[in-house]
């Protein structure tokens, strides 16, 4: 359990070192996000971004074996 929490503060610290540059990146951005926008709301859907963010996640714990 130690070992995963360290491995995810890692990951963690990481992910705020590049976030300047992930900014840049399409991510979010995707023909596959819905966006509805009406009056008086406005909805995001990001259906692609979450689909390739799972794919990334699981192919990353397969790799590692958690």
């Amino acid at each position: 359990m130690q070992k995963i929490l360290i491995i995810v503060g890692l990951i963690m610290i990481a992910m705020g070192l590049i976030y300047p540059y992930l900014k840049s990146l399409p991510i979010g951005k995707l023909p596959g996000d819905l966006t509805f926008k009406g009056d008086l709301f406005s909805l995001y859907f990001p259906i692609a971004t979450c689909a390739i963010v799972s794919i990334v996640i699981s192919l990353l714990f397969k790799l590692f074996r958690f």
